[in-house]
């Protein structure tokens, strides 16, 4: 098939990571040669058939995250890439394009070591992505420029193939936050945030310690729990100080009990940043029909999670069955 909605090429992929990585995605996510191959060949035709994808990147790399997030089930793995498509376009000035490092607020956050991911990995081979949201200066910072920054962030870390398999820890202080910062979004807008980032984001999250939080807090924190998953919540952990938190404090920075100067954290993760750049700004060329989806859809309601997007209500041009379980629906993968 020509795939002339192919942002990216359509590339041969090779493991070529190690036999221990091999043996990790077969097991935790049903990924062998065989099913990769075939799940590849599903999604690019599928991506080309579907009318309201536009254009989309068909390299290995972007589709295989998804696939890996969502282990290997196509079904899943399409509803993930469409939607992950659409919510760029979702709310007023398209927060979710130009993630461009180089802009200067974007650039001052990461400075500021807003979030970063620590240089060595945890006994596990993962990342630990690190934040400091107390250096979010509202009056200087807006919500959009949060978002922005972290999908700076989590592009540029699961851009790694070894990240995509093992998955992610996630590690933060607390300090410095207060009640000022719960108008950084209003109730609506956090539920959808926080419920379209767990189902769209294709980041396996393995471990999420919490630590230093402002006891004024509390109640914000157990309504923020409710909003995910019991799979989620059973991988939260809460610390009243970093000192006792559970893992490896060698990794952390310097100023938090470990041994790198947090500054050399933040140029090394600078760097990985800056190289993710260019592919970044590129995937804002990928693109859908938004007058082919509902205004559900269109908007990130959470009501709009619950339903097939090829199930949904508004859609047009002949009500195509190339949607989430369309033209691959009868198709079994083993």
């Amino acid at each position: 098939m020509k795939y002339t909605k192919a942002l990216t090429t359509p590339d041969d992929y090779k493991f070529t990571m190690s036999d221990e990585l091999r043996e990790i995605a077969e097991r935790e996510l049903n990924e062998t040669d065989d099913r990769r191959n075939h799940a590849l060949q599903m999604l690019r035709d599928w991506a080309e058939k579907n009318p309201r994808i536009v254009k989309v990147r068909m390299d290995a790399k972007f589709l295989l995250k998804f696939l890996r997030a969502k282990k290997f089930s196509i079904p899943l793995a399409q509803e993930n890439i469409e939607r992950f498509l659409l919510l760029r376009f979702i709310r007023d000035g398209n927060i979710f394009m130009n993630l461009d490092c180089r802009l200067p607020k974007l650039a001052k956050l990461l400075d500021l070591g807003y979030m970063f991911a620590l240089p060595k990995r945890d006994k596990n081979g993962r990342r630990v992505m690190f934040y400091r949201p107390g250096v979010f200066d509202l009056n200087e910072f807006s919500n959009d420029d949060m978002v922005r920054v972290h999908g700076i962030c989590y592009e540029t870390i699961l851009a790694d193939e070894e990240n995509q398999i093992r998955g992610i820890v996630h590690a933060g202080v607390g300090t410095g936050i207060g009640l000022q910062y719960l108008t950084l979004f209003t109730i609506k807008e956090a539920v959808r945030i926080t419920k379209n980032g767990e189902r769209l984001l294709p980041m396996r999250h393995q471990e999420m310690h919490g630590c230093n939080i402002n006891p004024a807090l509390k109640i914000a924190v157990e309504w923020g729990l409710t909003l995910i998953s019991e799979k989620l919540r059973n991988r939260v952990r809460l610390y009243t100080d970093i000192k006792d938190i559970d893992m490896d404090k060698s990794l952390l920075p310097k100023e938090y009990g470990g041994t790198m100067p947090m500054a050399e954290m933040i140029k090394l993760w600078k760097a990985e940043v800056e190289a993710h750049r260019a592919t970044l700004l590129n995937d804002d060329k990928m693109a859908v029909h938004l007058h082919m989806y509902p205004e559900a859809a269109r908007e990130g309601s959470v009501s709009s999670l619950k339903q097939n997007l090829n199930g949904c209500s508004g859609f047009k041009e002949n009500n195509s069955t190339y949607g989430l379980a369309g033209s691959f629906r009868k198709l079994e993968v083993d």
